[in-house]
C-alpha cells in the first residue's frame, strides 16, 4: 500500500512539475498582462459551473479577460501552487480547500489582500457566513474569500428501517436529532450476519464516508480548539465523547467484522454506484449534501430520509460541521487588482448563484435566503448552517487532520482508550502550533 502511494506521489510530482515548467516557458510577463490565469483544480461536474461563472465574468468584464486552467490536485494538496510559486509561474487566483488558508498563509504562499477589498468593500466581512469568513482571515488579515460550503447529516433508508421493524418516523427531522444510544438500538435491529459471523447488512458504519473525527466529535458537542488560547483541544470533553462513542461501537459489532463489511462493500477504487448505501447493504451513512446527487445519479430506486446526526443526550442541541473551497491570490501574481476584481465576482453574489445550482450551498450570507437557491436545497442542510461549525483555521490543519485521523484509527480498532489517544494527537499537534502564537 505504502509502495502504491509513493508511485502516485512521484507520478503526481512529476505531473506538477510538467504542467509548471510548460506553462512557464510558454508565457511571458508582456503576454500575461491583459489576462488574469486562474487555476482550480476541480473536475466534472463542478467545472461545468465554474466555467459558466468564468464565461459571466468575461461577458461583463472585457478588459481584463480570465483564463482558466485545470491543474492535478485535491482538496489538502496544493502541491502545484506551491512549485508554481516557488518557480515564478503561478496563477492570479487559486481554488483553495478553505481551512489550509492559515498553513498556506504562514508558509508564505498567498498574498495579504486585506487592504484592496476593503477598499472595494468595507463591509466585506459581513457578507460571508460567519464560519466561513473565519477561515479566510489569519492573524486579522485577509487571505482569501469564502466560495461554497457544505454540511453533515445522517442518510436512511427508510424501507431497510422498516424491515427490521423501525418505524423511519422516528428519523424524521421535524423530532430533532436521536441518540447516541437510539441510534445503536436501530442499526442493531437491521445488522445481519452470515454463517461466518461476518455482517451481510449492517445499520450504520460510523466511519464509513464522511463519519469523520470532527464529524463525531461535534456531534458529541466538542471543540477541537482555542483560538484565542492559541491551542489545540483534542482533549476536550465532547470530542472525547464523540471518540468513545466510535470505541464503543466498534467493539459491539466487532472492530474485526466491521473492517471485513468495508473491504467487502467499500473497498478502495469502489466504483460510486456500488456504494453500499445504493445497492442496500447499509441502512445509514453519514454523508454530506452532494451526496442527494449521487442517489438521484446511482441509486433513484431508493427511499430515503435524512436527519440530523445523533447527540449524547435527548434535547442536546445538534452539530455538524462544513467544509468548502475559496479562492485566493497568490503571492507571485502579476495582475492583484484584476484577480481581486474576478474573486468579487466569482465569490460574491453572482458567481455564488452559478455555482448553487449544483448540490453546493453558498457562503454568501444573502443568498441562503434567495428562494430560487432555496428552492433547490433540502431544508436540513440550509438548517445546519445556522449551528456549523469549522474545522480550526490553523497554521498545522493538515498535521492536526492526520493526527485525529491516526487517533480514530487506534480507537475503532479498539487498541487505544480514546483519552489516551487524544492525548497523544495534543502532544503531536501543540508544539508544532507553538511556532505561530500568537493566532490573533
Amino acid at each position: 500500500m505504502k509502495r502504491a502511494m509513493f508511485k502516485v506521489v512521484v507520478i503526481s510530482l512529476a505531473l506538477f512539475l510538467i504542467t509548471a515548467n510548460l506553462w512557464g516557458a510558454g508565457r511571458r510577463d508582456d503576454e500575461r498582462a491583459g489576462q488574469v490565469l486562474f487555476w482550480t483544480t476541480h473536475g466534472p461536474p463542478d467545472i461545468t459551473y465554474i466555467t459558466a461563472i468564468v464565461d459571466a465574468f468575461n461577458a461583463t468584464n472585457p478588459a481584463i479577460p480570465v483564463v482558466m486552467q485545470q491543474v492535478p490536485g485535491a482538496e489538502t494538496d496544493a502541491t502545484a501552487l506551491m512549485i508554481a510559486v516557488r518557480g515564478g509561474t503561478g496563477p492570479d487566483v487559486f481554488m483553495l480547500d478553505r481551512f489550509t488558508i492559515a498553513q498556506r498563509a504562514s508558509d508564505g504562499f498567498l498574498e495579504d489582500i486585506t487592504d484592496v477589498l476593503r477598499r472595494r468593500d468595507p463591509q466585506i466581512h459581513t457578507r460571508y457566513v460567519g464560519y466561513a469568513w473565519e477561515e479566510v482571515v489569519w492573524r486579522n488579515r485577509i487571505y482569501g474569500l469564502p466560495f461554497d460550503t457544505d454540511a453533515r447529516a445522517l442518510f436512511f433508508n427508510k424501507r431497510m428501517l422498516r424491515e427490521a421493524g423501525i418505524d423511519p418516523a422516528e428519523l424524521d427531522p421535524s423530532r430533532g436529532p436521536v441518540t447516541f444510544a437510539r441510534l445503536r438500538e436501530i442499526a442493531r435491529a437491521v445488522d445481519t450476519a452470515g454463517a461466518d459471523g461476518n455482517f451481510t447488512r449492517a445499520g450504520l458504519i460510523p466511519t464509513l464516508s464522511q463519519g469523520w473525527h470532527y464529524s463525531w466529535g461535534f456531534a458529541a458537542g466538542g471543540e477541537f480548539a482555542d483560538l484565542a488560547a492559541g491551542r489545540v483541544t483534542p482533549t476536550h470533553p465532547g470530542v472525547v465523547r464523540g471518540f468513545q462513542f466510535l470505541y464503543d461501537w466498534h467493539r459491539d459489532m466487532g472492530a474485526a467484522q466491521v473492517q471485513t463489511f468495508i473491504s467487502s462493500f467499500w473497498p478502495p477504487g469502489t466504483p460510486p454506484q456500488a456504494h453500499p448505501f445504493h445497492t442496500e447493504n447499509l441502512a445509514m451513512v453519514v454523508q454530506g449534501n452532494w451526496f442527494i446527487g449521487h442517489i438521484a445519479r446511482y441509486a433513484p430506486h431508493l427511499e430515503y430520509g435524512i436527519t440530523y446526526l445523533p447527540v449524547p443526550n435527548a434535547g442536546d442541541r445538534p452539530g455538524t460541521w462544513s467544509g468548502g473551497w475559496s479562492l485566493v491570490v497568490p503571492t507571485d501574481a502579476r495582475n492583484k487588482e484584476a484577480a481581486v476584481d474576478f474573486m468579487l465576482f466569482a465569490a460574491g453574489r453572482p458567481g455564488q448563484a452559478i455555482f448553487a445550482q449544483m448540490p453546493a450551498m453558498p457562503t454568501y450570507a444573502a443568498l441562503l435566503n434567495d428562494p430560487a437557491v432555496r428552492a433547490r436545497k433540502p431544508e436540513i442542510f440550509l438548517r445546519s448552517l445556522e449551528f456549523s461549525r469549522s474545522r480550526p483555521p490553523i497554521p498545522v490543519a493538515a498535521l492536526y487532520w492526520d493526527a485525529l485521523s491516526t487517533a480514530q484509527n487506534l480507537v475503532i480498532q479498539n487498541q487505544q482508550l480514546p483519552l489516551a489517544a487524544l492525548q497523544a494527537v495534543e502532544q503531536q499537534v501543540q508544539p508544532q502550533l507553538q511556532r505561530f502564537l500568537p493566532l490573533r
